[in-house]
């Protein structure tokens, strides 16, 4: 039992030099080294095998993905693509009251997530057409939180087949699978978290005119301590129009679903098509390359660092208990694997790492119990979903500072819409999964 305490002070650890500010490339290292001694296993050792090995099998596998999908990403930015969809969709769904303003913005943030755009390009394109909306409306700043994560980090990160996530395709390379696996288990869980997290906009967003919140008296963006998040970067750019936007991320789409192209090629063909069709729209065109392809390499390093974290763990008698508590827990096999999985995103603080680490080491166990490998797919992939995003979650770090928020402010609105309604979406994904495959 020693050795199961030592993993649960790691993670403690873990959360705690996260919330500090600290990078994972740093924590995981020590908290490793943490597990490592306080489990008496050779430290050069544990380190050149076990962590590194995680390390290096995550960037072996996905490392050609992350960076076609981020110069994918950056295309889309640069040329202001991701910004004329976002707004012609938001004209199309309509701003004429504060909750069809908040669901209209969730729904653009979901159809870029799901034509691969990245959810940091997602924010950056989003940004400044929404500010103007909560100004004219009204709208506490804080709530568009709440509408960004359900469209960015929720049903099209891991539910809805087909979606070009990470958390979509990490499956594939254990189970032979592909993006559309599971898919009715996918569309009930996504049903079920709309209702819900749009529910909660209703009801964030009444209970915020109860206080006489407005855009003005809370805090803004306008209020925000760096003056960069007031500029406009399109506001002198001349943008494609919507149909030339729509080809790449369209296509993307088409390719992984219709034609079931394998996942690298299909983002491939897609990165080499938004170069050539929003060449003239990029001013900066080796710097949007070269930036694009770095941009890969920080996601990567760091889901990587949190993979060999796992992998440190996995080697100790602690992690054998662990697994022999949960593969025993009563029932179908499908509810202890969701389990485990969502429980390793929370560790993590990371829902590709959870994920990743979850793939790696129960993916033997599962199939020997004969879960069907479709439903395996869709569970993970909906289990990694939901405690990653955590407050020591790097993405819910990022994504507040760029919007000029804290914790205080906004991490409320995360924890509901990212945290409790995929939780909840679980539910009758589940039985889905166990009456059905």
């Amino acid at each position: 039992m020693w050795s199961l305490l030592t993993i649960v002070i790691s993670l403690i650890i873990l959360v705690v030099l996260a919330m500090r500010g600290f990078t994972i490339v740093i924590i995981a290292p020590i908290v490793s080294l943490f597990v490592i001694v306080s489990n008496n296993l050779p430290i050069l050792e544990t380190f050149q095998t076990a962590y590194m090995t995680g390390f290096t099998n995550y960037v072996k596998n996905y490392f050609l993905i992350f960076l076609f999908a981020a110069m994918f990403g950056k295309f889309m930015d640069d040329s202001g693509a991701a910004r004329t969809i976002a707004h012609g969709l938001l004209k199309l769904l309509g701003r004429n009251s504060k909750l069809r303003a908040l669901i209209s913005i969730m729904f653009v943030c979901a159809f870029l997530t799901y034509g691969g755009v990245s959810l940091f390009v997602v924010v950056f394109a989003i940004l400044p057409i929404a500010k103007p909306i909560f100004r004219e409306l009204d709208i506490p700043w804080h709530l568009f939180i709440a509408a960004y994560f359900t469209g960015v980090a929720t049903f099209t990160m891991t539910m809805v087949p087909g979606t070009p996530a990470i958390q979509n395709i990490i499956p594939i390379k254990y189970l032979g699978t592909t993006v559309s696996s599971g898919a009715w288990i996918g569309v009930v869980a996504a049903i079920t978290l709309l209702v819900f997290n749009i529910w909660y906009m209703s009801y964030a967003l009444k209970k915020s005119e109860k206080r006489n919140e407005t855009y003005a008296n809370m805090k803004n963006l306008e209020k925000s301590d760096d003056p960069k998040l007031l500029v406009d970067k399109y506001a002198e750019k001349v943008l494609p129009n919507m149909v030339v936007s729509l080809i790449p991320p369209v296509l993307l789409i088409v390719l992984l679903n219709a034609f079931k192209l394998e996942v690298l090629y299909t983002l491939m063909i897609t990165c080499l098509v938004a170069m050539v069709v929003f060449w003239k729209f990029i001013e900066k065109k080796r710097e949007s390359i070269n930036i694009g392809a770095t941009n890969a390499v920080l996601p990567i390093i760091n889901t990587s660092a949190d993979v060999g974290y796992g992998a440190v763990i996995a080697v100790t008698a602690g992690f054998t208990i662990f697994q022999d508590m949960i593969t025993n827990i009563p029932g179908n096999p499908l509810i202890s694997l969701y389990i485990a999985t969502t429980l390793l995103a929370g560790i993590t603080g990371s829902s590709s790492g959870g994920l990743g680490i979850a793939m790696e080491t129960l993916t033997d166990t599962y199939l020997k119990l004969g879960v069907n490998p479709e439903a395996f797919h869709r569970v993970a992939a909906i289990a990694s979903g939901g405690l990653d995003a955590l407050p020591h979650n790097g993405a819910v770090i990022t994504t507040l500072v760029v919007t000029g928020l804290t914790h205080k402010d906004a991490y409320k609105h995360v924890f509901f819409v990212a945290v409790v309604g995929p939780v909840l979406a679980a539910i009758p994904a589940l039985i889905v999964a166990i009456m059905f495959y």
